[in-house]
């Protein structure tokens, strides 16, 4: 992978963005997510600076410790360690930048903070200091092969976890117990952890997008919604079902199951390079609006998901732009009736394009209704 990640930061180099700084400006990354894309790890607090001679430094904390064998010389990445408290490897970069031929440092400052960016600004004042902006994220947008083969590995662990809890008994169980034990269950199956806080939501709490699982326990007749993903190598996936308890399910509950099957169905379906973002969300409001759950469905049908939940694009009424092929979204309608409950259905797709097969769907779990 050292391979992978030289090669992505020399194309973060000639990004137009970037490239059209001029010659003397060196780069600082800072957010994790951007770290772990371009140097393979992301230590805590650490941050990489980029030279205008090509020179790759990873700054880190020296209570903490890199990967083996980073910064032996393979992925063409320095290894610097800046000793705590009184220490911040975003000062020390900042100072070696100004010791070096860069007239400018560009930060981003979406993630620093104004306490370290005036730290930076006093260490080293010769350095013009600009915003590097969303250059990183915007690279990561469309992913590479190595990018997807993890995110289905993380889609495979997470569909083993949440198959192995639709065989256990449920009744009775609390929504904190269900949720502790998928958790478990996705490290047990070689998750470096949930990808986001497990989401387990029976009888009115279902159909909730955020709920916090509580000591209600699982009764016969309720919807119950799972929402859980795991996390691979840095890289997320997500997965959303509904499911009822005991009993065939009530006429309101298939009624309102097979609404959000349709709606997510039909946005599934939309994904295509080139088409406009919001033409996905648009695919699945209109179902729903048309039944009368416009509202219900919240401000965006999906988004990009990668090395992090929520990423780039947007798939919302208001989103502005087109999809790539190669691009992971979420597709996630849900309703929520309050005093009910209520129905998600969320997966993990890869946009592809009609000669490729159309989207790639990496979450598999059955969609149907079922009576557990």
């Amino acid at each position: 992978m050292s391979e992978v990640h030289m090669a992505r930061r020399s194309r973060l180099r000639e990004r137009p963005t970037v490239s059209g700084a001029g010659d003397g400006t060196a780069l600082l990354v800072s957010t994790p997510a951007n770290l772990r894309y371009l140097t393979g790890c992301a230590p805590p607090g650490a941050v990489l600076l980029l030279d205008p001679d090509g020179h790759d430094t990873l700054l880190t904390r020296s209570d903490t410790v890199p990967p083996p064998g980073l910064g032996d010389g393979s992925d063409a990445l320095r290894v610097r360690s800046v000793p705590p408290p009184a220490g911040d490897p975003v000062v020390t970069a900042g100072e070696i930048a100004a010791r070096g031929r860069a007239g400018t440092l560009a930060v981003e400052e979406h993630h620093l903070t104004v306490a370290r960016h005036r730290a930076l600004a006093a260490a080293a004042p010769r350095l013009r200091l600009s915003d590097l902006g969303p250059a990183v994220e915007q690279q990561r947008l469309v992913k590479d092969e190595e990018e997807i083969a993890a995110l289905r590995i993380a889609a495979e662990i997470t569909d083993q976890a949440l198959g192995e809890l639709l065989e256990s008994i449920l009744v009775g169980r609390t929504e904190r117990h269900l949720a502790l034990e998928l958790e478990r269950r996705l490290i047990d199956h070689g998750a470096d952890g949930p990808a986001f806080p497990t989401c387990v939501a029976t009888g009115r709490h279902s159909g909730l997008a955020d709920h916090v699982p509580t000591d209600r326990r699982v009764e016969e007749g309720d919807f119950l919604t799972v929402r859980l993903g795991a996390s691979y190598r840095g890289y997320r996936c997500r997965i959303g079902r509904t499911f009822v308890i005991g009993t065939a399910p009530a006429d309101w509950q298939i009624r309102l199951y097979d609404l959000v099957f349709a709606a997510q169905r039909a946005a599934r379906e939309a994904l295509a390079p080139g088409v406009q973002f919001r033409e996905v969300d648009r695919a699945a409001r209109q179902l729903l609006d048309a039944a009368g759950y416009a509202e219900a469905l919240g401000p965006a049908v999906g988004g990009g998901i990668g090395l992090e939940i929520g990423e780039d694009p947007v798939l919302s009424p208001e989103g502005v732009g087109k999809l790539d092929a190669c691009v992971p979204v979420t597709v996630e309608p849900g309703v929520h009736l309050p005093g009910r409950g209520g129905v998600r259905i969320d997966d993990t797709l890869v946009v592809r394009s009609q000669s490729d097969g159309g989207p790639e769907l990496l979450t598999i779990t059955t969609k149907e209704l079922l009576a557990l």
